[in-house]
């Protein structure tokens, strides 16, 4: 793939966040795919990162924005800077009781490219953060 072919491809991945379109994510994955989160779990496979966007999209409604997509010159490799804008619906284990209270994010993620899917991502954001927000603090 060229850097552009993967500039494009993360952006459709973005496009797809931005819409809830779970199945348009997944479409942009390659087997195996690896999703990694600062603080989490590590998920290996469609169906895991499938059951994630699903309760993800049932606890929180999220939009992206200023999305700037970087690659290398050999398309193997991108990163993503943006700002996440959300609302937190319901109750997540081990989090704060939702409100419906709002939060603004910061996020990065990098990004492996084979076969011209993404066979990984590493997302990264700040938990305190994001907690503080929800508290109100």
């Amino acid at each position: 793939m060229t850097a552009a072919q993967t500039r494009k491809l993360v952006q459709t991945y973005y496009a797809a966040f931005n819409s809830q379109d779970v199945e348009g994510m997944l479409a942009c994955l390659a087997t195996g795919f690896v999703h990694e989160v600062s603080q989490g779990e590590r998920r290996k496979g469609k169906p895991l990162f499938k059951e994630f966007l699903l309760h993800m999209n049932k606890s929180y409604k999220e939009t992206l924005s200023n999305i700037v997509v970087m690659t290398d010159t050999t398309g193997a490799r991108a990163a993503a800077e943006f700002d996440l804008k959300g609302k937190y619906l319901a109750t997540d284990a081990g989090l704060p009781k939702a409100k419906g209270q709002t939060y603004k994010l910061r996020v990065g993620a990098f990004f492996e490219i084979k076969n011209g899917k993404i066979a990984r991502v590493s997302t990264h954001y700040n938990l305190k953060d994001w907690t503080q927000q929800v508290l109100g603090k």
